[in-house]
C-alpha cells in the first residue's frame, strides 16, 4: 500500500490531487461506459435511444447528454426483461451472489479484493483490536454482509448478531466487551434506552466508544445525546444499495461527506437533469466505476444535497456533500428501506374497500414513523379486520410495516395529493 495508508487513509486514492482525481475518474468513467455499452442490452439501448455513443462521453460534464436512470426505471426493465432487466454487464455465471431489495430488485455482485465500505469505515477510526456488533440483516438485503466485510478489512473482530434481539444484543454487547457499532442510529440508541432499564449505566458498564451508521439519517440532536451523553463517536456514510456499496462517507471533521472515488458523483437538477455547482442543492447521481457485473448508469438516487469544494483538515481531497437535504417525489427512505409510490399504490389497489388512502412518514422517539391514512367506502364495514390484513400485506411488497393504520372520515384526503408526504424534520 502506498505511503498515504501509514499517513492514516485506507487507500491511496483518498489522497489523490485534483488533477490527479479527474484524470483517474475519467479514465475509468469511458472504460465503465465502453463496457457497459459491449455487455449490457439496456445501457446500450440508454445511449443509442440519446443517439450518442460512449465514445463521446469524454469528461463527466458530458454525462448531461444521458437521461437520468432513476428506481422506477430499474424496477420496470427488470420486470419486463427479468432478472436484471438487461444491465448485466457479464456472463450470469460471473455472478458471485444476488442481493434483492425492494422492487423486487435483484442486484448481482462479485466479491472483490478489496472492501469499499472498508474505506468508510476505517476513516471511522476502526481498527484490529475493535470488536464489532454489525446490527442490519445478513438476509436478503446487502447491508448485514458488506458492512461485514468492511470492518473486517479494517482488521476488526466482527459479530454478525443482525437485526433486533435486543437484549440478546446487550448481553453480547456485555460479555465480549464489544467497542463498536455499525447499523442504524435508532437501533444503537433502542439498545441503550434498554440496557438502562435493566438497570446498567451504560457509559460506566459498556465499552462501545465508536458507532458507524447509514441506512438512515443521524438527527443532530441524537449525535449529540451518543457523543456527549454515552461517549460515542459517531460517523456516518451514505450507501444506495442500488449502486452495490457507499457513495460517501464522513472523516474525522464531520463536516460532510467525501464522495467515494469508486463513484462518478454529480448534483443535478432533478427537472432539468443539468448539472449544478458548488453549493446549489439538486438531486445525487451516480455512476459505479467499480462494478464491472453492473451496467448501471448515471443512477438518480432520488436523494437532495449540495457539495462542497474547499480543502478537508483531514487531509482527504475528494469533495463532500453537505449532508440528505430532502428526497424527490420518487420514494422515501423509512427505517433504511426506501417505500415507492407506485409499489404503495399496488398494494392499496388490492383492497376495494379503501376510496382513497395517503401515506405520512414522521420521527418520533427516535425513529422513523409510518402511518397509513385510509377513507373506507363503507364506514360500518369491520375496521380492525381490515388494518390486520394490510399490516400484513404491506410490508411484503413494500418492506417496511406501517406503525398504525388511520381511518378517516371520507374528504380527509385531497383527491389530488402526493403518495407520501415526508414531515420529518431533522432538528
Amino acid at each position: 500500500m502506498s505511503k498515504t495508508k501509514k499517513e492514516g487513509f485506507f487507500d491511496e486514492l483518498e489522497g489523490m490531487s485534483v488533477q490527479e482525481r479527474e484524470h483517474y475518474q475519467t479514465k475509468r468513467l469511458r472504460e465503465t461506459l465502453e463496457h457497459a455499452y459491449r455487455h449490457a442490452p439496456s445501457a446500450r439501448e440508454i445511449f443509442d435511444r440519446a443517439g450518442i455513443k460512449p465514445s463521446e462521453v469524454r469528461t463527466v460534464k458530458d454525462l448531461e447528454k444521458l437521461p437520468i436512470t432513476r428506481k422506477g426505471d430499474l424496477i420496470e426493465r427488470q420486470r419486463s426483461r427479468p432478472p436484471y432487466g438487461g444491465f448485466l454487464a457479464a456472463s450470469p455465471e460471473e455472478v458471485d451472489r444476488v442481493f434483492i431489495t425492494p422492487g423486487p430488485i435483484y442486484g448481482p455482485h462479485q466479491i472483490e479484493g478489496i472492501s469499499w465500505f472498508g474505506k468508510t469505515i476505517y476513516a471511522a477510526g476502526f481498527r484490529k483490536g475493535d470488536v464489532v456488533i454489525n446490527t442490519p440483516t445478513y438476509h436478503m438485503s446487502p447491508a448485514g454482509i458488506l458492512f461485514h466485510e468492511g470492518v473486517r478489512a479494517c482488521g476488526a473482530t466482527v459479530i454478525p448478531t443482525g437485526v433486533g434481539n435486543t437484549d440478546a444484543q446487550i448481553k453480547t454487547m456485555l460479555d465480549l466487551k464489544v467497542t463498536g457499532y455499525t447499523g442504524m442510529p435508532s437501533f444503537l440508541m433502542t439498545i441503550i434506552k434498554r440496557a438502562e432499564e435493566m438497570g446498567h449505566d451504560f457509559r460506566r458498564d459498556f465499552a462501545l466508544k465508536r458507532a458507524w451508521f447509514t441506512g438512515e439519517m443521524l438527527a443532530p440532536s441524537m449525535r449529540k445525546e451518543l457523543e456527549e451523553g454515552y461517549g460515542i463517536d459517531t460517523y456516518q456514510c451514505y450507501a444506495v444499495t442500488d449502486l452495490g456499496g457507499c457513495v460517501a462517507y464522513e472523516c474525522r471533521e464531520k463536516s460532510g461527506m467525501h464522495f467515494m472515488d469508486e463513484y462518478v458523483i454529480e448534483i443535478v437538477d432533478p427537472d432539468t437533469e443539468k448539472q449544478l455547482g458548488p453549493g446549489e442543492v439538486g438531486e445525487i447521481v451516480a455512476t459505479p466505476l467499480h462494478n464491472a457485473l453492473w451496467g448501471l448508469i448515471h443512477y438518480g438516487t432520488g436523494d437532495m444535497s449540495s457539495y462542497v469544494t474547499e480543502p478537508c483538515p483531514c487531509g482527504r481531497t475528494a469533495y463532500r456533500i453537505s449532508g440528505i437535504v430532502g428526497r424527490t417525489a420518487d420514494a422515501v427512505k423509512v427505517r433504511g428501506m426506501f417505500v415507492i409510490a407506485k409499489q404503495a399504490e399496488q398494494v392499496l389497489s388490492e383492497f376495494d374497500q379503501i376510496s382513497q388512502f395517503q401515506l405520512i412518514v414522521g420521527h418520533s422517539g427516535g425513529r422513523d414513523e409510518l402511518v397509513l391514512k385510509i377513507e373506507l367506502m363503507d364506514e360500518s364495514m369491520d375496521k380492525d379486520q381490515l388494518s390486520g390484513r394490510l399490516l400484513e400485506r404491506f410490508p411484503q411488497v413494500c418492506r417496511v410495516r406501517p406503525d398504525r393504520i388511520e381511518c378517516v372520515p371520507r374528504g380527509t384526503i385531497p383527491k389530488e395529493r402526493q403518495t407520501i408526504v415526508d414531515e420529518r424534520k431533522w432538528e
